[in-house]
């Protein structure tokens, strides 16, 4: 069960949820696959799994790939189910999903129960059914439910069975100690350093001499039509308005500008304000105690923190603000100080007040004649604002009504562009290095999930810019026509056919090595002008390194680290351009000298100890349990899935 622990923990919630954590492990609910809600798939009523007394549902199954292939397009959006399916997706959800009912089952007979109140507290921490006071909101969790079509019985025999599944796998990783021997190897193997000879198979050497027939390239397109599969490409047609394209905006009037100033008269008016930091105490006394203390040379600020208190700089104040924040005789003794000086204590509802005046801001009163430009300018904007998003609006309505892109567009004065055929991921078809227009890239992925020919208009730039656009022509993922690509087709049958070959040809030099043969006579047998053996060497931290930044390590050199010294092994070079036959000479360990560094070594394999104990205990649960796949079944939902299901 590869990465089982993982695995099994991937809940059914989808997009609802995000993140629930129970307790010492994150259950990945926006991961994963969601029983309880209506399914395309044919077989749906049928079991693709019996697991103890549980099934696994051909929902289920069929609902956990079309999951599995949101996730992967998020990372690639030209990736099909009919290429999912073909790199074995269905067969990974459908190990996920017998994993973790197998631990449900194998709980479930063992007494591990879990209660109704239980369940109610890991929903009421998943942040999707909060409302705005961070608590469980019921009506928030209804409505979420509803929009994803599930039902409350499925999620919570779903937050069940993953509450049961921790109960069982984490008791057996927690407490995982590896020895100090195995730890002190384990970190010299840090430091290490590895050599040996690589030699290199070109799938292109082997290459059969004669040309593939006509049948043997349609046997071979049959069979490899997945290398051949085109991206979905879309025609859009489109045109760009700015706010400054739009039909002319009146300019506004002097009424206009005159009703705007009045409406905001005050803003204008004279200002008179006092920037202030006071302390505010119990009483008069103590008051006037502080009111020495800061006479006889302390600072307000001082004063107030011998006392346990503080004083608080507040913002501009006018008269009429303080008068109402605090107290009419506040405000009256703050505009009585000069800039610096304290004011006469005075009382208000929160205590005595005692203030001093920081700074002080004046501005005399505006006419109508001194802020006309100011104002002329906000009104244009507004009316333009308004212009803007009153042609939004009638635009929807028009094509509410049934007009086409053509006419919409003329109505406001635009011109229809439209682009050549475009991938999910702003690419041109065909033509690389070519990009969607910058300007479309907003509107994209609206592109490729609307019907052809069903016009919408979208803002680009918020109140600058809007697309009005539709989809011409669809093109749905396939495979090219053979016709169409048999130079590609040619050359994947000559290197498919050439791999095989220089397969057979590294293993025999493997075999051969391995007997006692040299590098050099071995490379003279294979009958072909090979490149020069390699001479590779190098240490961990410089793989680890690489690795880490991203830079791609050779597959001989990285297979180096999972040799034996003197072993010989065979790679596989990627897209099947060749293989390699790599020997490895000699491995000179690191050398240990840091404490901290074993201690660090120790912990980290305990956790990885921990891990396949997890593993292992899984496996074991799934052998007890026992698990009768239905063959039948899970063919049905893998042709639902690709489309090739016969109609009923």
């Amino acid at each position: 069960m590869l990465n089982f622990f993982r695995s099994f923990l991937k809940s059914k919630v989808g997009a609802i949820v995000g993140l629930l954590v129970l307790g010492v492990i994150a259950i990945a609910f926006a991961s994963g696959d969601i029983a309880g809600f209506n399914s395309s798939s044919g077989a749906a009523g049928s079991s693709v799994a019996k697991v103890g007394g549980e099934s696994v549902s051909a929902e289920m199954l069929d609902q956990g790939a079309k999951r599995s292939l949101e996730r992967v397009r998020q990372q690639n959006p030209n990736v099909t189910m009919k290429v999912l399916l073909e790199q074995g997706g269905l067969e990974q959800v459908l190990t996920e999903l017998i994993d973790r009912t197998a631990l449900f089952a194998f709980g479930t007979k063992h007494g591990v129960e879990i209660s109704d109140r239980l369940v109610d507290s890991e929903l009421a921490q998943i942040p999707g059914f909060q409302g705005v006071d961070g608590k469980f909101d019921q009506t928030v969790f209804r409505q979420a439910l509803a929009q994803q079509r599930i039902s409350e019985p499925a999620l919570r025999d779903d937050i069940r069975e993953s509450l049961v599944a921790r109960e069982l796998i984490v008791p057996a990783q927690i407490g995982s100690v590896m020895s100090d021997y195995a730890a002190r190897r384990y970190a010299a193997l840090l430091d290490e350093t590895r050599s040996g000879t690589v030699i290199a198979l070109p799938s292109l050497l082997f290459t059969p001499a004669a040309q593939p027939t006509d049948a043997q390239l349609g046997a071979f397109y049959k069979t490899h039509s997945g290398q051949f599969v085109r991206p979905e490409r879309r025609t859009i047609r489109y045109a760009i308005l700015s706010a400054d394209s739009l039909k002319t905006v009146p300019a506004p009037t002097d009424a206009e500008v005159a009703a705007r100033y009045e409406a905001n008269k005050a803003t204008y008016a004279a200002q008179d304000n006092r920037k202030i930091t006071q302390l505010i105490v119990p009483t008069e006394a103590a008051a006037k105690a502080v009111v020495a203390e800061i006479q006889g040379g302390k600072s307000l600020e001082t004063a107030a923190t011998e006392k346990g208190l503080s004083a608080a700089p507040l913002e501009f104040f006018s008269r009429e603000q303080l008068s109402t924040q605090f107290s009419p005789a506040v405000s009256q003794a703050v505009f009585s100080a000069p800039v610096g000086k304290l004011a006469a204590p005075q009382k208000s509802v929160l205590g005595w007040h005692i203030i001093r005046v920081d700074a002080e801001q004046k501005t005399p009163a505006r006419a109508l004649a001194d802020v006309k430009a100011e104002l002329t300018t906000q009104v244009a904007e507004e009316k333009r604002r308004k212009a803007f998003t009153d042609t939004l609006a009638n635009i929807e309505e028009q094509f509410s009504g049934g007009a086409n892109l053509n006419e919409v567009v003329k109505s406001v004065g635009g011109q229809v562009q439209q682009t050549q055929p475009v991938t999910a991921d702003g690419g041109v078809y065909m033509k690389p290095g070519e990009v969607l227009p910058a300007e479309l890239k907003p509107v994209l992925a609206t592109a490729f999930s609307m019907d052809q020919e069903q016009p919408q208009v979208a803002e680009v730039e918020r109140g600058k810019s809007f697309a009005i656009f539709d989809v011409t022509q669809i093109a749905p993922s396939a495979p090219a026509p053979l016709a169409q690509i048999k130079d590609d087709v040619k050359l994947a049958w000559a290197i498919d056919a050439g791999s095989k070959a220089a397969k057979a040809a590294a293993l025999r030099m493997q075999a051969d090595i391995r007997k006692g043969r040299t590098i050099e006579q071995v490379m003279a047998a294979s009958g072909k002008k090979l490149p020069p053996p390699q001479q590779v060497a190098m240490s961990r931290p410089t793989l680890a390194a690489a690795l880490n930044s991203g830079r791609e390590v050779p597959p001989p050199v990285s297979l180096m680290f999972h040799m034996s010294k003197g072993t010989v092994k065979v790679q596989s070079a990627a897209a099947d351009r060749g293989w390699f036959v790599v020997q490895l000479k000699d491995i000179v360990p690191g050398k240990v000298e840091s404490a901290d560094l074993v201690k660090g070594t120790r912990n980290e394999l305990g956790q990885q100890l921990g891990q396949a104990y997890a593993d292992a205990l899984g496996r074991a649960v799934v052998k007890e349990v026992g698990v009768k796949r239905n063959a039948a079944a899970i063919k049905s939902v893998r042709e639902q899935l690709a489309g090739t299901a016969a109609a009923n």
